[in-house]
Order: structure tokens, then C-alpha cells, then sequence
């Protein structure tokens, strides 16, 4: 963020951080007083190119949460004829075309993620969602006040937010895309679970794009999400969470989002999407890969073919988290709230 939205985020919150964050929240003052000069420079330098890029169709990745849509941008990402953006653009949307070239300098984070131990470094891909938190109109920003975290449910689709914000988060985006395909001219490849809830926004922004929705035992995404949860609310809140709530809040989050994509999942044109089970992904990374490529007439897939098999065997050794038995009654909860993802991908409730 920018000083600015910075300042107007503390603002609507009536600035409540918590004693314990406060050195969190100075450090943020320090960095949006920096951002705020920097995209000055930016906009000066690269502005007017930017007001004139043409965004080439995007492929979109949908899914919930811990669904297997990080494995799949990463698969997808081997190939160099799409282009994706990286941690350190979705964090820094306003200058990283000034101040990518010292990311390495920049970019100071754990080697491994700390919800699952995959790798992290500024070149991987991550959720271009980020890029949007200056607008104050993301989801990802409960997780910055926890304790106002229903402010932010509106934008999770955009049914219920106004047509202000709704504007500025569409202007927010373009402009970031604008900006990652200035840098590459490329198509982009997208991932960010919010987006799964956004289908008509997306095509009415993106008529041509293309979606890939990775679907997973809703189960797993359960336990998965408790855990990127608190993570979430670890490394970037402002406030102590009410976690006695927070599994209430994961079952209804996912089931609004499936709610408005089984909804609108029938709006995409023929051969403009294709829907993938994480499981069988996971078996067989390669193989469903290609069928992706074959469902949505993405071409050049033998070319591609032997840098996506050198990833998945340098990922090979990789081992997921393990969970304990979830407890009946809250399986029953989950298996109630979320009965229409089991009958439609065929798990067992």
C-alpha cells in the first residue's frame, strides 16, 4: 500500500491496533511512505505506456483456498509462453516495475511457506488478488482486522458492494495487468480463490479468457484452510482474532463462494473452461496438464512437455500436511453446509 491507503485503512478501523502490532504497523507507515514516492516515479516513467497496453485473453484459475490451485499455477507457469505474476509484484503493485531488479535485496521472507513448506522466493507465482489491497475493497483484508472481518464478505463476490468500490477494485486490476503485460506481452496466467465467486465480472472484463477450476475433497479443503487461516491472521494481522469463530467463518466463506459459482459457471462460452480433480492431479500432473492444454486449445503442449515433467520431478519428494480425524459433529457441519460440492464432485459426505 501506498501511505495513503495505508492511512485510510487505519482510518476506517478507527486505527484499533493492537498494542502487540503496533511495531508491525510503524514498519507499514515506513514502507507506504515509501511506495507512495516511488509510484510517483513510476507513474512518471511509465505511465503513458502503460494507459495504452492491450491485455491479452487471460487463463483464469479458480478454486477454493488449499484446493491445489498454487500446485497447478506453478505446473502451468513452466511454460514460457504465458506469463504469471510473482510474489513480489502482487506485493509491491505500485513500483515493481521501478524496483523489481533489487527483489533479491528487497524481498526478505522464509524459504518455505509456513502454512505447507512449499518453496518461496519473489520469482514464484502468488495471487494477483494482493495487488488490489490498496483499494480497501479485498477479502484479504480480514485477516489484517480480523475483528471487522465482516466488513469485507461484499467483496468476496461484489454483489453487495457498491458501485464505487466496485470500480476502483476493476480499475486496481486492469492496471496491474496492464502493467505485468507491458513487461512480458504475453498472456497472463491468473490464480486467486476469490476470483471463483467473480466469474461474471471476469467475463464482462475478459470476454475471451479461460478458466481452469481445480476442485478437492472438501474435507482436506477444511482442514488445509484452518491452517492457512491462521497463518494468515499470524503474519499480517493488525489485531488479535477471535479464533473460537474462524472455522464458522471458513464453512460459510466457502459455501458462498460455491453458492455464486455453480451459479455462474454456466455463463462461460463453450471451451472456455475446464475443470480438474486436485486428486488426479496429483497422480498424474503431466497427464492432466495435457488434457488442460487439450480442453482449452492451448497449443504447443510437446514443447512445453519436458520443462513440466523437470518440475514435477524436482517436486516429487514434496509431502503434504497431515490432520487429524476431524470430529463428527464437525464433520457433520461441513457435510451439511457443503452437501452440493460432494453430490457435484462425487465425495463422499
Amino acid at each position: 500500500m501506498t501511505l495513503g491507503e495505508y492511512v485510510r485503512l487505519l482510518r476506517k478501523h478507527h486505527f484499533s491496533v493492537a498494542p502487540a502490532y503496533w511495531p508491525r504497523a510503524v514498519f507499514m507507515a515506513g514502507m507506504g511512505l515509501l511506495n507512495s514516492v516511488i509510484r510517483q516515479y513510476e507513474n512518471r516513467v511509465y505511465g503513458a505506456e502503460i494507459a495504452d497496453v492491450q491485455i491479452k485473453p487471460p487463463i483464469f484459475i479458480l478454486g477454493h483456498w488449499r484446493s491445489g490451485t498454487t500446485y497447478l499455477h506453478q505446473l502451468l507457469a513452466t511454460d514460457t509462453q504465458f506469463a504469471y505474476p510473482n510474489i513480489y509484484q502482487v506485493l509491491n503493485p505500485h513500483t515493481f516495475l521501478s524496483t523489481e531488479r533489487y527483489s533479491k535485496v528487497l524481498f526478505i521472507a522464509p524459504k518455505t511457506r509456513m502454512m505447507d513448506n512449499l518453496r518461496l522466493s519473489a520469482e514464484v507465482p502468488f495471487e494477483d488478488e494482493f495487488a488490489t489491497c490498496g483499494t480497501l475493497c479485498s477479502p484479504f483484508l480480514s485477516w489484517v482486522f480480523p475483528r471487522d472481518a465482516h466488513q469485507y464478505d461484499k467483496y468476496l463476490t461484489f454483489r453487495d458492494a457498491s458501485n464505487a468500490e466496485l470500480a476502483l477494485w476493476k480499475e486496481a486490476l486492469v492496471r496491474f495487468y496492464k502493467k505485468l503485460t507491458w513487461k512480458y506481452d504475453r498472456p497472463l496466467i491468473l490464480k486467486s480463490p476469490p476470483h471463483t465467486c467473480r466469474i461474471r465480472l471476469l467475463l464482462d472484463m475478459f470476454p475471451n479468457a479461460r478458466f481452469i477450476h481445480i476442485y478437492r475433497n472438501p474435507y482436506a479443503v477444511f482442514q488445509s484452510t484452518q491452517r492457512q487461516t491462521q497463518v494468515s491472521l499470524r503474519t499480517m494481522g493488525l489485531q488479535h482474532a477471535d479464533t473460537q469463530h474462524i472455522d464458522a467463518r471458513i464453512i460459510q466463506r466457502y459455501k458462498m463462494m460455491y453458492d455464486i459459482f455453480f451459479e455462474e459457471r454456466e455463463m462461460i462460452p463453450d471451451g472456455q473452461l475446464h475443470e480438474v480433480r486436485f486428486e488426479a492431479l496429483e497422480q498424474d500432473p503431466v497427464g492432466q496438464v495435457k488434457r488442460i492444454y487439450h480442453m482449452l486449445d492451448l497449443p504447443n503442449f510437446d514443447t512445453v512437455q519436458p520443462c513440466l515433467q523437470r518440475y514435477v520431478d524436482a517436486t516429487a519428494s514434496y509431502h503434504k500436511n497431515t490432520y487429524p480425524e476431524l470430529s463428527p459433529s464437525r464433520r457433520s457441519d461441513i457435510a451439511h453446509m457443503w452437501q452440493r460440492s460432494f453430490a457435484q464432485w462425487g465425495y463422499a459426505s
